[in-house]
């Protein structure tokens, strides 16, 4: 077996959930419950009746390349040659990390708290990896500096999630702007990593897509959680052509081409008005019900700018894995540990707030009685 595989553990996060019943209230995995249109799957549907469900080009259906960079728009990443489809997001990071980064001599900088996956994914590829943790007592809030004085002599990337997973906060203009100029400083040139996967979850109005200003930006997205599709798994790798180029290559050789259903799937998203946004309204009502009960908690929490999760803080002294087997095991909510997507995170919950307004609401009362029957302090957490 591969040492590399066999040192990697499997995911805490699904581990966690598969500890539900169908009774539990789940603020556990980040899926959405929102049914999908259904006008996307007829389109597929229709083209596959008339044509088949041949492979398409390695890069993806060319009129879904254009009709994704069009979208987007990023300066010199609105051509066809800029994108290649992938089978899910996942795919794409992985992708992207394999293309880009040299096991000899690169090193990648993960911005914390982070999805576990980009460390992983890096330990699979024996890329050296190292993280640097935003602080809890800003709220976990993106710091330019912070990042920058991370880098080393050895970072070749650095991966941002914005809005972050787990968090919900939101890199703002400013913050970029300040990591830009540093990264631009650099001798060695790094490529910044921007995963855009919440980005139609986004509620602030000052949010900063790395692509506007930094020409060495990758960026990886998908229609899962835009559009409720996790299951199609159809996602990209958006990214000047001189990276895409190779990256195809590397795709090819480990999927060959996304899912023909799925690409015909997309691209009646993308080329409908408002298709890419069509589930955000929900998103931003649900958002403010999911405030209204955390306020009512009185339990510490981070303000979600983005995403649909938002962190609260445990109690001190209360680790984060023990409580969420006993949340489950006590009070029948599936929660996520905050130790599973980084150090920094212990002693926070990730909650995932996709479920009707009034299951989150009760699922965030019964954490906060727990809490509160466990007669410890949460002093020093950051509050909203």
């Amino acid at each position: 077996m591969n040492p590399k595989v066999l040192g990697i553990p499997g995911s805490l996060i699904r581990r966690i959930a598969s500890a539900k019943t169908p009774a539990s209230i789940d603020l556990g995995l980040g899926e959405p419950t929102l049914t999908p249109n259904r006008e996307h799957f007829e389109y597929a549907m229709a083209r596959c009746a008339e044509s088949g469900v041949k492979y398409t080009p390695n890069a993806g259906d060319p009129a879904l390349r254009e009709a994704i960079a069009r979208y987007y728009h990023y300066p010199d990443l609105h051509r066809m040659n800029n994108v290649c489809v992938t089978t899910g997001s996942q795919e794409a990071m992985y992708v992207t990390l394999k293309t880009l980064l040299d096991p000899q001599c690169d090193e990648l900088l993960v911005v914390e708290p982070a999805f576990p996956a980009y460390v992983k994914m890096a330990a699979l590829e024996g890329v050296a990896c190292r993280t640097v943790a935003m602080r809890a007592e800003d709220g976990f809030a993106f710091d330019a500096e912070r990042i920058a004085a991370a880098i080393g002599d050895a970072t070749r990337a650095v991966v941002i999630c914005s809005p972050c997973n787990p968090t919900g906060r939101v890199l703002s203009r400013a913050q970029a702007e300040l990591l830009v100029a540093a990264v631009q400083r650099q001798k060695r040139e790094i490529w910044l990593i921007h995963d855009e996967i919440y980005r139609e979850q986004t509620f602030v109005e000052d949010a900063a897509y790395l692509a506007e200003l930094y020409p060495n930006t990758i960026v990886t997205n998908s229609v899962s959680k835009s559009n409720a599709l996790t299951g199609l798994r159809l996602g990209w790798i958006l990214a000047p052509e001189r990276f895409v180029e190779h990256a195809i290559k590397a795709h090819a050789w480990v999927t060959s081409c996304a899912d023909t259903f799925a690409q015909y799937a997309a691209l009646h998203v993308f080329t409908q008005l408002e298709g890419v946004r069509e589930h955000a309204p929900w998103y931003r009502d649900q958002r403010r019900e999911v405030l209204l009960a955390l306020r009512e908690s009185a339990m510490p929490f981070v303000t979600p700018e983005g995403s649909f999760y938002a962190c609260v803080r445990l109690p001190d002294g209360m680790p984060s894995l023990e409580t969420a087997h006993e949340l489950i095991a006590r009070c029948d909510v599936l929660a996520i540990p905050g130790i599973a997507f980084g150090p920094i995170m212990e002693g926070w919950l990730r909650l995932s707030w996709v479920a009707p307004a009034a299951q989150v609401r009760e699922g965030v009362a019964r954490i906060a009685r727990y809490c509160t029957a466990s007669g410890r302090s949460s002093a020093g957490a950051h509050s909203a």
